[in-house]
């Protein structure tokens, strides 16, 4: 079964575009607020852009696996994982990532990579030890749609604007001080403000629109959306068990995760970059009652 076999959830579509819409035109007046007020020069911002993002498209999976302390295993080291993954692969009509395993208790899996030919998958040895076969192929559908879908470097790019406006703002604060009276400061330093509190709401937006997409994206690959969502149900409530001292050890991995360490976020559904459980549970009950229909 293809994984595109279904279609794709069009209203799901039109809000990721609205929202990524929204965050690019934030990121367009900001920018003409610098070059405005700062005499920040065009190609001195360009240039600090492009090296930036070559850096981070270059390196993002290999970053990724590093901070996570995830080690890419070998068909021999993990052969039930690589059989697992290349099944899965073959499925969805996309070229095998790499398949890293993340020696810890916390069950959990994540994706990164920029594109699907230079991609990896890994997983926690506590999610292999505590899930069943079916429901682990389910986590691994969801990470390879994350591939997919190019989720990695979506969301890559627009954190990585985000933290561009913060060190431009700095920047022409530091090469502009004394040119210019305070009330421009004071402009410039609200304008910051703005432009990070609603890049922060938008990008956690996104992230949770393409968490459901992601989602959506396994149901399809395995059709059986039904152990997706008993998987995401135990990882849940197996988080619970886990010592906080371990779940501290890799809660920098925290917007990667298929669930996040810190399930129920204390600031609300607004700033977390996941979609609450619930809410998860029954988008994929919507999706297992389209393919009933469509079966």
């Amino acid at each position: 079964m293809k994984r595109k076999a279904y279609g794709r959830d069009t209203g799901l579509s039109l809000r990721m575009l609205f929202a990524g819409g929204a965050l690019g035109l934030l990121y367009v007046a900001f920018a003409a607020v610098l070059i405005t007020f700062l005499d920040v020069g065009l190609v001195p911002m360009i240039v600090i852009l492009a090296g930036f993002a070559f850096f981070q498209y270059y390196t993002s999976d290999k970053l990724a696996l590093m901070a996570s302390g995830a080690k890419v295993v070998t068909p021999e080291q993990a052969p039930e994982l690589h059989a697992m993954v290349e099944r899965l692969c073959a499925m969805a009509d996309l070229p095998k990532p790499k398949v890293a395993v993340i020696e810890t208790d916390v069950p959990n899996a994540f994706a990164t990579g920029r594109s699907p030919k230079h991609s990896a998958v890994a997983v926690t040895t506590g999610l292999w030890n505590r899930l069943e076969p079916r429901e682990v192929e389910g986590v691994i559908a969801h990470e390879l749609s994350h591939i997919a879908n190019r989720d990695v470097l979506v969301m890559t790019l627009a954190s990585f604007f985000a933290m561009i406006a913060g060190l431009i703002t700095r920047w022409g604060l530091l090469m502009g001080g004394g040119r210019r009276d305070a009330r421009v400061w004071i402009f410039v330093f609200l304008a910051s403000v703005v432009t990070y509190v609603v890049s922060y709401v938008l990008i956690r937006t996104i992230s949770r629109y393409r968490e459901y997409s992601a989602d959506r994206g396994a149901a399809l690959i395995t059709g059986a959306p039904e152990y997706l969502m008993s998987a995401l149900q135990k990882i849940a409530s197996q988080m619970t068990r886990i010592p906080q001292r371990d779940l501290r050890e890799v809660e920098s991995m925290n917007a990667f995760f298929i669930i996040p360490t810190n399930v129920k976020s204390s600031l609300g559904e607004l700033f977390s970059t996941h979609p609450p459980l619930e809410k998860r549970l029954a988008n994929l009950a919507k999706v297992a009652r389209e393919m009933g229909q469509l079966g």
